[in-house]
């Protein structure tokens, strides 16, 4: 397995961050491997990966470009700069257009763990990775990103207020699979057999994206680290990821039992009408109701959007729909 060592220091200064690129990266890999996560994702891969396909068949350089760089075990590290926070799209892919080309060409072989392709002995690789990184912004991630923004901001909101809850060993091991605290200081970050990695001292950050089944590690230098993660399956889904159980149903309703089952984690009013398909009005007066049952409460804000949660009590009673609350004499 891959572990970091992270002084109580630098876990406890980490943050968490959003970044375009990151974004924009893990959808190339959703374009890559083609393989939805759940409805939503298969909708964007439909109206996406075509024109994708179209665009990599007409440039062979960069189609094997993509997969010498996604590699087996390790990606190329020039196509995932570690975010600093708070840059433009624009801002980022300018690091990867500005990698030097003998770097990018050693790290490709890194992650081909063999000699580099004839085809890729070129000094535009660096151009080529950050031009298509461009496109897949432009086209298929840009039109979906002040919602996607939204999505991963409450995504963050709702990891913090985890680490309140529990402290920062709990939301670590829940981050995506192969990532957790070991202990001793020592955070794994994947679960394959990679040397470990002194990073006390260094920034640490925490970077969300919405495509699920990814996730990657990024450095730059010796002073920032980061870990990316696929945001919470239930705020990144278009779909409905969250049953209903059928005893809360009978007694709160189907409508405002859905979205009192959804608010595991924080959701704006918007998104909650994105993901029930309920109109706005409907899912008002649901929170209203839930608000003054104190069953969820306000939890802080993405952006201009108010996001709401379950209360303890609100989770008590989902809890015991689903008949995990066990009477006590």
């Amino acid at each position: 397995m891959g572990w970091w060592q992270v002084s109580a220091d630098t876990l406890a200064g980490s943050r968490f961050v959003l970044s375009p690129l990151a974004e924009t990266f893990a959808c190339l890999r959703l374009l890559d491997t083609a393989r939805a996560a759940h409805p939503g994702e298969r909708q964007w891969l439909d109206t996406h990966l075509p024109a994708h396909r179209e665009r990599l068949a007409a440039d062979p350089v960069t189609a094997l470009l993509v997969r010498s760089g996604l590699g087996t075990v390790w990606i190329a590290d020039f196509l995932t700069p570690a975010p600093r926070g708070g840059e433009t799209f624009e801002e980022e892919v300018a690091r990867v257009r500005a990698v030097p080309p003998g770097a990018a060409r050693a790290q490709l072989g890194v992650s081909l763990r063999g000699p580099l392709p004839a085809l890729l002995d070129r000094d535009d690789l660096p151009e080529r990775a950050a031009d298509l990184l461009t496109h897949v912004w432009r086209d298929a991630v840009r039109p979906y990103w002040a919602r996607r923004r939204r999505i991963l901001e409450a995504d963050v909101l709702a990891r913090v207020a985890q680490v309140g809850r529990g402290g920062w060993a709990t939301v670590l091991d829940a981050l995506r699979p192969g990532t957790r605290w070991l202990g001793g200081n020592r955070l794994q970050v994947n679960a394959h057999e990679l040397p470990p990695r002194e990073i006390s001292g260094a920034e640490l950050l925490f970077v969300p994206v919405t495509p699920q089944r990814v996730g990657w590690v990024a450095w730059e230098g010796t002073d920032r680290y980061a870990l990316v993660y696929p945001c919470t399956g239930a705020l990144a889904g278009d779909g409905d990821p969250a049953p209903v159980p059928a005893r809360l149903e009978a007694l709160l309703g189907g409508a405002r039992a859905r979205v009192l089952v959804l608010l595991g984690s924080p959701m704006s009013t918007s998104h909650l009408v994105a993901v029930t398909g309920q109109g706005l009005g409907s899912v008002g007066r649901h929170l209203r109701v839930l608000l003054d049952a104190g069953l969820v409460e306000r939890a802080g804000r993405a952006g201009r959007s108010v996001l709401y949660v379950r209360t303890a009590a609100g989770q008590v009673l989902v809890e015991a729909g689903h008949g995990s609350v066990t009477a006590r004499d």
